[in-house]
């Protein structure tokens, strides 16, 4: 699993960095966060495909970070995208794309679901547990905490071995079934595994000032993305605006206790000493790590 970032710019597109647009890849499912103008010709250049996106994730609907929406869905319909699609966001969304796609005769030839979400409600996606809470920013903006099944425990071959199972194909069964059969005997797979692992913890975050619920959020997680829009020397600005800075982001991680800290949403304002925002951060959280247009991040537990 990884993260690819296709765009990691605020407010407006610029020569160095898109509009807001982050894509979870998996090998059974591809997922965005946000889907500012011109996201699709961000994934031009980049391995995804459009037909396998099934699900977006909409922080909120300021345009830097829904207006590739449209376009996105419609060249998916193109491509010959049949399998259904489901959007996430707030409050509007459903009413903006229904009317969009009326005015425009948009025809899509795959199923749209579109979830307004709540405060505090969790959804089920893709076997994946999925939190929406609402943040603080000048217009309603929401979080998003992804909590992964958890992964069957390594086998445990002493005791396979013990038993007189010898290795092979049987092994393999055994780490994928609920039961296998040896010398005419049936057991559970279970008694031959170790614990379960704690499934994957992420937490994708829209634009906010530091607030509680987004520590919530990113309470314990593996990898938290995180605005950092401005330095520390613009903070009174930052919360004018509804914004954190890269330090405010860091404060988060390090009181959330997450184990990475990803930093994007950059203001233009920093082209050519986007460096300070990181050493800002890792001042506080040293695992911060400031992203790029097309940046890959491998995701482990």
């Amino acid at each position: 699993m990884e993260f690819y970032f296709l765009g990691t710019g605020a407010g407006m597109p610029s020569k160095q960095r898109n509009v807001t647009s982050i894509a979870l890849l998996h090998p059974k499912m591809t997922w965005l966060f946000d889907c500012g103008e011109a996201t699709q010709h961000q994934i031009l250049h980049s391995p995804i495909k459009p037909r396998k996106v099934n699900a977006i994730f909409i922080t909120h609907l300021h345009g830097d970070h829904i207006f590739g929406l449209p376009g996105f869905i419609s060249t998916r319909a193109a491509l010959e995208g049949t399998t259904p699609l489901t959007i996430y966001g707030p409050t509007g969304i459903k009413e903006w794309m229904d009317a969009t796609l009326r005015i425009t005769g948009t025809y899509l030839r795959y199923p749209l679901r579109i979830v307004e979400v709540e405060d505090g409600q969790t959804y089920e996606q893709d076997g994946f547990r999925v939190t929406a809470r609402l943040l603080e920013h000048r217009f309603p903006a929401f979080g998003y905490r992804l909590e992964g099944p958890e992964e069957r425990g390594a086998l445990r071959v002493d005791a396979l071995q013990a038993l007189g199972v010898p290795s092979g194909p049987l092994y393999r069964r055994i780490t994928l079934e609920e039961t296998f059969e040896f010398d005419g005997m049936t057991y559970a797979s279970s008694d031959f595994l170790e614990a379960p692992k704690p499934g994957i913890k992420l937490a994708v975050l829209g634009d906010t000032m530091p607030c509680e619920a987004a520590i919530e959020l990113a309470r314990d997680v593996d990898v938290l993305v995180h605005e950092a829009t401005f330095a520390d020397s613009e903070v009174e600005h930052a919360g004018r605006f509804g914004h954190s800075t890269a330090r405010q982001a860091a404060e988060i991680a390090d009181t959330a206790q997450v184990k990475k800290l990803l930093l994007t949403h950059v203001s233009a304002r920093y082209v050519d000493q986007e460096e300070v925002l990181e050493q800002e951060a890792r001042e506080l959280f040293a695992n911060s790590h400031l992203m790029y247009d097309h940046r890959v991040v491998p995701v482990k537990g």
